[in-house]
């Protein structure tokens, strides 16, 4: 037997799993430099949590045909949608609010009104940090809701 005498040639379970293993480091490091680490995704995640209310709050202005209102305060960092829907936005992100003025609840908040046709009052919200940004545009005529990203304002 020519095989009996020679040592079986392979890879083991342990050389696998420690390959694996430096694998997905590589990958968890490369995903943090091209995101922006975890305070890139903080930012970018907000965005699209408002960006997601927006849509909702439209959304039920249209089925249920009566005008519905997206609240901001950018001071307070808070935003108010439907019913129960309302949120806070990270205190070291950089809040600003373009809106009709007259929609605006209060000195300080600014507001998007969505009326049963889709169309809504328009607006930007931008969030900042450290010269990264992103705005979610509201367009007027069509109420359409955009997620993109932007340069931070100097």
């Amino acid at each position: 037997m020519r095989g009996a005498s020679r040592k079986m040639a392979g890879v083991s379970l342990l050389e696998m799993l420690l390959v694996v293993g430096l694998i997905a480091a590589a990958s968890l490091l490369a995903a943090a430099a091209f995101t922006g680490g975890t305070k890139g995704m903080q930012l970018r995640s907000a965005a699209k949590e408002i960006a997601a209310e927006l849509r909702y709050t439209r959304t039920r202005a249209i089925s249920t045909g009566e005008p519905q209102r997206f609240v901001i305060d950018p001071q307070a960092r808070t935003w108010t949608a439907l019913g129960d829907h309302a949120g806070e936005i990270p205190g070291d992100l950089e809040v600003k609010f373009i809106g009709a003025r007259q929609v605006q609840p209060s000195q300080g908040e600014g507001a998007v009104m969505f009326f049963a046709d889709g169309a809504s009052t328009g607006g930007r919200v931008q969030l900042s940090r450290e010269g990264a940004a992103w705005n979610i545009d509201v367009a007027w005529l069509t109420g359409e809701v955009r997620l993109a990203r932007a340069d931070a304002a100097p």
